[in-house]
């Protein structure tokens, strides 16, 4: 996992000054953490109750995206099977690997028009987001329903010979067919019982066929043996086996009935190849479109609470960290040295938090105090968890 604190602090008489002070405190002399300028461009501000209200709306938004981007990268990885191990290279963001995105992010003014209002941005955002939701869970059903029928099928021709199918184990040849008089009956015999069986399967029932017994298949527990004998003597052939614990299996050869399944597998692998290729390439689209979406509403909210706690002018530097775990704890207490000036309750808040806690706490547990928010906020609430 790498992990990035997203900071927001008020603009000194200009914005590359507080990225100076920034990158002395954190990494020139002690190489706390590795910095990265957030460009955020110039949105429209708007009115401050709009601001306020919008604060709680994208708490909520940014959420369901995150919930959205990692239900599609899950999923990715079930649809991947047995190759989990090439998830991360299908994870991109706009083509690069999600670090690179992030540490260079760039405004996409072309999704995202930055002469729309900050609210009209977000349900641009949400409208977008609540359709791959919605389209991921046509497709993961679509997928699923037909990946469980043919695991239905694979797992009737796996297992013990008691349960599995016998499809492509027999054969016609196997059998005696169209006899008003015989049939062909199938036992399981456990291999410790071959000698067993082979001694006294003649006479189990009266009208048993001599000699007519033969291995067909075998696994790692159990025979399965053909034994010829008259119709009338069945019963009473099953009720000695079974005391002899010898298994019969109910089962009759039906060329259409075997040719039937097998071609109802055929057709299922074939329908699941067809629709895996385009599965994999949406789910990588629209992981794209999803992640990128769901960094546009970090930097909305980052625009947005930082209005509110500094006011305007629009005057902030943003900006990416990325400590190490070694890091963390001074980083943490490096930053409060350097910003608990803008905020008297910010230091009460670090010393009584557990830290662990504090960096995982969501946005929405805070809420404004005279349109001020906590600078503790601003700069630890920020966290973005990416997959390594």
């Amino acid at each position: 996992m790498s992990e990035f604190w997203l900071i927001s602090a008020p603009g000194e008489k200009t914005c590359q000054q507080t990225w100076d002070k920034m990158m002395a405190a954190t990494t020139r002399t002690n190489n706390l953490s590795t910095n990265h300028k957030f460009n955020i461009p110039d949105l429209k501000v708007g009115t401050l109750d709009v601001l306020v209200g919008l604060s709680d709306e994208l708490a909520k938004l940014d959420s369901f995206v995150e919930s959205v981007v990692r239900k599609v990268a899950q999923y990715m990885a079930d649809v991947l099977e047995d190759s989990r191990d090439k998830v991360q290279e299908n994870l991109l963001a706009n083509g690069v690997d999600l670090v690179t995105y992030i540490t260079r992010f760039q405004w996409d003014m072309a999704k995202y028009p930055i002469k729309q209002s900050l609210k009209n941005i977000s349900e641009i955002i949400s409208k977008q987001v609540s359709q791959i939701d919605n389209d991921l869970k046509t497709r993961a059903s679509a997928y699923n329903n037909l990946k469980g029928n043919l695991q239905n099928l694979e797992r009737k021709n796996a297992g013990s010979l008691l349960t599995r199918s016998l499809a492509d184990i027999v054969k016609k040849e196997d059998f005696v067919l169209d006899s008003e008089y015989l049939i062909t009956l199938l036992a399981v015999v456990p291999k410790t019982g071959y000698t067993d069986w082979q001694k006294t399967y003649e006479s189990l029932a009266e009208m048993v066929v001599p000699r007519s017994s033969h291995l067909l298949f075998e696994d790692n527990d159990s025979g399965l043996f053909s034994v010829t004998l008259f119709r009338k003597a069945i019963d009473d052939f099953k009720h000695k086996a079974r005391e002899n614990k010898f298994t019969v299996r109910d089962f009759q050869y039906n060329e259409e009935e075997l040719k039937a399944d097998k071609e109802e597998i055929t057709r299922l692998c074939t329908d699941k190849k067809k629709q895996f290729g385009p599965l994999v390439r949406w789910l990588k689209v629209n992981f794209s479109e999803a992640f990128i979406a769901w960094i546009h509403i970090k930097a909305l909210r980052v625009f947005v609470e930082s209005v509110l706690r500094y006011g305007l002018p629009v005057n902030f530097q943003a900006m990416l960290l990325q400590p190490s775990k070694k890091t963390m704890k001074k980083l943490r207490e490096v930053l409060n040295d350097l910003y608990k000036h803008l905020d008297s309750s910010a230091a009460a808040i670090i010393d009584v938090s557990d830290s662990a806690l504090y960096l995982t706490r969501d946005m929405s547990n805070f809420r404004p105090v005279g349109h001020i928010w906590p600078e503790v906020q601003l700069y630890l609430a920020r966290k973005i968890i990416l997959m390594a």
